[in-house]
């Protein structure tokens, strides 16, 4: 029997018994077919608009795995998706027909607490991470969910609960080991190969599959400082505005996000907000426990919540403290962001009304407090370009029913288009979804000019035919 898996010419390829064996003679992961056991216990994406259905499937097990499936892959022209974690909301960690190539088995992490470092394999959670981390009382950069893949987030920038004390992943990224187009390892830091090191903090999963990353640690923990105070939507316009008086006089050690949406009943949330529009501001305070209650003291001191969580909690919680929000495979999701320099009350008065009026009790419109340590990073230093903005807002279209599609689809797209009127005009890649948009949608606008046109050039030289296209994709120079 043989297998059929998609081109990257759009084609098929027939695959043979025989040379499906040879290839699995060559790697000590998993080679799964439709038809093997496994292949449905292959880790589902988050999104579940995007759920995938490869004709192949390779869970390597190491870097060596990873060679022997990039070079079978290129050999016989195969369409690849790579599967870190998981979590792409633009559905680009997964394909149908083509080859999925998934890092799940790959999740070891490695720390050195006399360095202040952290190695992590490439199919590592952010759960997985903080978990070794924290047993020393570091952090690497990275996330506000923990069952986010570092992989996917790292690669687009990665924003965290440490963001504007410690930077972004991409900010704290030492280097990494890839496995670019020509199955070829090669190392990425600023001393070995540094034009790649430039490209992927921030590109994308356009130059190679990460198999590693080493990333600096910072001293935070295993207690932190947090708010998590909940309030009545109909409360909006107060909490919101209190919220962004407080965030500008809030020093670096503050990161904080103010968000609307809707949760179904779960032991994991405060019964008070259960099945109810509810507003939520959430800060985490980097630095001495008791020091970072003071200086969120405010938050909770708005209005009359409706719940309020807060307090000083274990960091690995605080991680996990929004996981509801986002349970992996049981949302359809469409996103859409934008930095806008400062929340201004015209672009509050837009974010109030969308919070008012989503069209599905699940959308989540979320901003988050950026600016800090991410803005005194200079715009060429990293690919990642948006080194200005104070604010980022997102529209997160999340639903549940497929027949909801193009309602939340178009709304979430015109309500995004309001907010983007008054932003600096980019926006962040790992919160951009693909509906019937081509996988480039946005990559324009996500990167400075100068750092586009090199992103170009650097993927010209170490992927010219475009092998790594499932991505935030980014055309190789001619």
């Amino acid at each position: 029997m043989t297998v059929t898996v998609r081109t990257l010419k759009g084609s098929e390829a027939k695959i043979s018994d025989g040379s499906l064996d040879e290839f699995r003679m060559t790697v000590r992961g998993d080679v799964f077919t439709p038809h093997d056991p496994g292949y449905e216990d292959v880790r589902s994406p988050y999104n579940a608009m995007h759920p995938g259905t490869p004709a192949l499937v390779v869970r390597p097990t190491g870097t060596a795995d990873v060679i022997g499936a990039v070079n079978f892959a290129r050999e016989n022209g195969l369409l690849v998706a790579v599967r870190g974690g998981g979590h792409s909301v633009a559905g680009l960690s997964s394909v149908d027909g083509g080859l999925l190539l998934d890092l799940a088995r790959m999740n070891g992490v490695d720390v050195d607490p006399e360095a202040r470092t952290v190695r992590v394999q490439g199919g590592a959670l952010v759960g997985d991470m903080d978990h070794e981390t924290q047993a020393f009382g570091l952090v690497a950069p990275c996330g506000v969910v923990s069952d986010t893949g570092v992989a996917g987030l790292t690669l687009g920038g990665g924003e965290g609960w440490v963001r504007r004390k410690h930077g972004l992943s991409v900010d704290n990224l030492l280097s990494a080991q890839v496995v670019c187009a020509d199955g070829q390892v090669r190392t990425a830091s600023a001393d070995s190969n540094p034009d790649l090191f430039w490209a992927i903090r921030g590109g994308g999963g356009n130059f190679g599959v990460v198999t590693s990353f080493t990333f600096q640690c910072h001293r935070v923990g295993p207690i932190v400082a947090f708010a998590g105070v909940f309030h009545p939507v109909e409360d909006a316009e107060n909490v919101y505005r209190q919220f962004r008086d407080w965030a500008r006089k809030a020093p670096d050690e503050i990161s904080a996000l103010i968000g609307c949406t809707t949760l179904p009943a779960s032991e994991h949330t405060p019964p008070e907000i259960h099945n109810k529009p509810f507003i939520v501001t959430g800060a985490v305070y980097s630095g001495d426990p008791e020091e970072g209650m003071k200086v969120i003291q405010p938050l909770r001191d708005i209005g009359n919540p409706l719940a309020d969580i807060s307090g000083p909690l274990p960091f690995v919680a605080v991680q996990a403290a929004f996981d509801e929000f986002f349970q992996r495979g049981t949302l359809r999701s469409y996103w859409k962001s934008t930095f806008v320099d400062e929340l201004t009350d015209p672009i509050l008065d837009i974010i109030v009304d969308k919070a008012r009026n989503r069209p599905h009790e699940r959308v989540f419109v979320v901003t988050f407090f950026m600016g800090g340590a991410i803005n005194r990073v200079a715009v060429d230093d990293t690919a990642y370009s948006e080194r200005s903005a104070n604010w980022m807002v997102s529209i997160d279209g999340n639903w549940t029913d497929a027949s909801d599609d193009d309602q939340v689809i178009s709304w979430v797209r015109g309500a995004w288009g309001e907010v983007h009127e008054h932003g600096t005009g980019s926006l962040y890649l790992n919160f951009t979804g693909v509906a019937d948009e081509a996988v480039t949608v946005g990559v324009e606008s996500a990167f400075d000019k100068a750092n586009l046109q090199r992103l170009e050039d650097i993927k010209g030289h170490y992927d010219p035919d475009n092998f790594f296209r499932l991505n935030n994709n980014i055309p190789p120079a001619s």
